[in-house]
């Protein structure tokens, strides 16, 4: 007789972990610290060039140290995370966050604050690169994934803001050294909350990390960003200039030539075959290219113009955070299931366009209730609309070991995205005012109005290509259902 067939067992889906939520209050946080440190001492410059006695072309190195790190060592980051864990990573990247910040605050000299500045930089490519690959993986209903993005962006969104606000705060009352030495205890408490966070559950890519790639690729980012920071006070004719930004943009060449031939590639060809993923990653550069110079042009016009204290300033920007937070986690979450990435990602640059239009119109005599308000609502609706479009884009059907590299893709296109962008936003700025012999609020208002053309049209360009590239999707679909995946939003 023969015996009875064995009956194979139905695989039980995965449930999610209960712990899903609390990871993202901790992952949030995180998030919101890189960002609330890349403009929370943006205030306390002064303050900090005069004790540590800096000359005045020293000064942005405070911040470009940081900026250039961050943005130049991403794409390494996002792979570093995917071969040694996402989870490991992130608490790695947490503790250098701390230990640098705590070096940055008790600097002696400007140079050790220069050097633990860049130290922060790396770490935080580290931490955003990670951050990004945990909610991604962490989150695999579609559903709630939007609502985890949306809440991690908004959080993000709200530390460039709540930087402004805090480092007025902390300078004015407990000197500019807090401005750095409070990221410590957030860093810690981040660190602390990550025991009880779930285990990263995303299988390693095989093979190395491709060397070759990662100094050609971070090579030619760090020297575009940093020639772009240079930009702003030597000209963009300067022979310094041209010749990094050259040089950085020769070896991404070099860089994308060698993707396709290594046999383990810093950033995978494939990525890029989604044409939606592109589209996602031109439309992050631009939104960012928005943010900074808004961040720029609403600084001087509310403390030069407007007479406002650092401190009022920063309660100014406020409207932003609340605007976006606003309508990424309302209104996003609902609109992106029915009406789809390409729709969204469009309308919103578009409407954040319009936004910038309003600036174009404010004058001295402008107010900030009855002018800026209405300016920034406008701006922040479709900042908020197109940012979970672009997110969910950006890191859809990547298999869960290279989520990492993808979301540092998309965070390596907005900081080079924002550098470009607010470098060509200064320079237009300075030369319209000095066209009207500035020196009087009419002629830099001036100035400030004519430059926010460029964000203007570079949004506009990119709602362009996100309606020509989105809508193809991707020339390989992958099943949302597959296990090594991580699923559509």
């Amino acid at each position: 007789m023969q015996p009875a067939p064995t009956l194979n067992p139905v695989p039980q889906p995965q449930l999610p972990d209960s712990r899903r939520w609390w990871a993202l209050c901790v992952l949030g946080l995180a998030q919101l610290m890189i960002l609330l440190d890349s403009t929370i001492v943006n205030v306390a410059l002064p303050s900090i060039q005069t004790q540590l006695g800096m000359a005045d072309g020293d000064r942005p190195w405070v911040v470009t140290s940081y900026t250039v790190a961050f943005g130049g060592l991403l794409l390494l980051a996002g792979r570093i995370a995917d071969h040694a864990g996402h989870k490991r990573v992130f608490v790695a990247g947490l503790l250098g966050f701390a230990v640098a910040s705590a070096a940055a605050g008790v600097a002696p000299t400007a140079q050790v604050l220069f050097a633990a500045r860049a130290v922060q930089g790396a770490f935080a490519a580290l931490l955003a690169a990670s951050a990004l690959a945990l909610v991604a993986t962490t989150f695999t209903d579609p559903r709630e994934r939007r609502k985890a993005i949306a809440v991690f962006g908004a959080l993000g969104g709200a530390g460039g803001s709540l930087g402004v606000v805090l480092g007025g705060l902390l300078t004015q009352w407990a000197g500019w050294r807090w401005c750095l030495l409070v990221n410590v205890p957030i860093a810690l408490l981040a660190l602390v909350g990550s025991i009880w966070t779930p285990r990263d559950r995303a299988r390693r890519p095989s093979g190395r990390v491709d060397v070759a790639g990662a100094v050609l690729g971070c090579g030619g980012l760090t020297s575009v960003v940093y020639g772009c920071s240079r930009a702003e006070a030597l000209g963009w004719t300067s022979p310094y200039v041209l010749g990094t930004l050259v040089g950085g943009m020769a070896l991404l060449v070099a860089f994308a030539w060698w993707q396709t031939r290594a046999a383990t590639p810093l950033l995978p060809p494939r990525l890029l075959r989604d044409r939606r993923r592109v589209a996602a990653l031109l439309a992050g550069g631009a939104l960012m290219t928005g943010q900074l110079c808004v961040a720029l042009f609403l600084t001087y016009y509310l403390q030069t113009v407007l007479g406002w204290s650092a401190m009022a300033s920063g309660l100014g920007f406020l409207p932003i955070s609340i605007v976006t937070t606003a309508t990424a986690t309302q209104l996003g979450t609902r609109l992106l299931p029915r009406f789809g990435p390409r729709v969204m990602m469009t309308a919103g640059l578009s409407l954040a366009a319009c936004g910038l239009v309003q600036f174009t119109l404010l004058t001295p005599e402008s107010g900030y209730a009855a002018n800026v308000l209405p300016a920034l609502v406008t701006f922040s609706v479709g900042n908020g609309a197109s940012f979970l479009a672009i997110m969910t884009s950006a890191t859809a059907n990547v298999p869960a070991h290279d989520s990492g590299i993808a979301s540092a893709s998309v965070n390596s296109a907005q900081q080079v995205g924002g550098s470009i962008g607010s470098a060509a936003f200064n320079t237009v700025a300075a030369s319209a005012t000095a066209a009207l012999h500035g020196g009087t609020r009419a002629a830099a208002v001036h100035g400030f109005t004519t430059a926010i053309w460029v964000p203007l049209v570079v949004l506009l360009l990119a709602a362009a290509a996100t309606t020509a590239l989105a809508g193809a999707g991707s020339s390989r679909r992958t099943r949302p259902d597959s296990p090594t995946e991580v699923p559509a939003a």
